[in-house]
């Protein structure tokens, strides 16, 4: 394994979260500077809630460039902030901070990264009418960039539990902050999503499920809730094709999953600390990244 040369000049870059051992995600950033023939590294930190005030000064006390963050520190991390773009404010939630100069900027490249990776398979929803399940820090990230960059329409399900009100107030705030018309319906009441996705341009899995411990399982009861000219995308990035997409792949559905997202969000988060444009089909070679399942894939 290539290391990067480190030397006097070198830069950092940070990711915070806890756990974060797993995560790809400094790969991706690397892989990306060592493309741009930048003298800057990533690297990630188990920082949790009780440490972040402290790790945030650190940040800046250092002069790093900035850093990624994932959970649980994504939703109170502003606090320690000194500006939060519209979109993470709107989201509730942060995973990128920029540092110019000791000014701390934070924003959330989840939802840029989701519309991204549909422009880059050319999938325009705007001015359409899309469905949205899901009530997490994805779902709400996905709902609100859709929104701001131009749905005319959205509804918005999620199931009746703790995270119901997360989706209620994302309606609230997509009907009082941009043009799109919100609506939220309850995911339990299958007719209603049935009836939703057919006058859908689009169709989106913001949920969980599909991926493990819920591998194999989808809400969609049958395939007639697909019909050839809806497109049909997932958050899941892992498996490659949750039994979701493959149900809709089999009735001729436009299909997309979510690695897509992944490398979007990541590539929009490394654009906005360094500036610099990131090749992405470079990026998506690279690292393996497919996010367009065919039936040459199950050969």
């Amino acid at each position: 394994m290539e290391r990067h040369q480190i030397t006097g000049h070198t830069e950092l870059i940070g990711l915070m979260a806890y756990p974060i051992r797993h995560s790809q995600s400094p790969a991706t950033h690397n892989a990306a500077y060592e493309k741009l023939g930048l003298d800057i590294v990533n690297l990630a930190f188990e920082v949790d809630a009780d440490d972040l005030e402290d790790a945030i000064k650190g940040l800046r006390a250092l002069k790093m460039r900035g850093s990624n963050i994932s959970m649980p520190n994504k939703t109170i991390v502003h606090k320690y902030l000194d500006e939060v773009s519209p979109a993470a404010q709107l989201c509730g939630a942060v995973n990128t901070i920029v540092n110019k100069d000791g000014y701390l900027i934070g924003h959330n490249t989840d939802g840029i990264g989701y519309v991204q990776s549909l422009k880059d398979n050319g999938i325009d929803p705007t001015g359409k009418k899309v469905t949205i399940a899901g009530s997490g820090g994805a779902a709400t990230a996905v709902q609100i960039q859709s929104a701001l960059d131009g749905v005319a329409e959205m509804s918005i399900f999620a199931r009746d539990d703790r995270f119901k009100d997360n989706a209620l107030e994302t309606v609230k705030k997509i009907n009082e902050n941009t043009n799109c018309k919100a609506v939220f319906y309850p995911l339990e009441d299958l007719d209603r999503l049935k009836a939703e996705m057919a006058d859908s341009y689009l169709f989106t899995n913001a949920t969980g499920v599909g991926m493990k411990p819920l591998e194999g399982i989808t809400y969609i009861p049958d395939a007639s809730f697909f019909r050839p000219d809806l497109i049909v995308t997932d958050v899941v990035y892992s498996p490659h094709e949750t039994a979701m997409l493959k149900m809709a792949r089999k009735a001729g559905c436009k299909t997309m999953n979510g690695q897509g997202m992944m490398l979007f969000q990541a590539i929009a988060a490394i654009e906005l600390m360094l500036g610099q444009r990131v090749d992405s089909e470079y990026m998506k070679e690279k690292l393996g990244i497919s996010y367009v399942y065919t039936d040459d894939d199950e050969d």
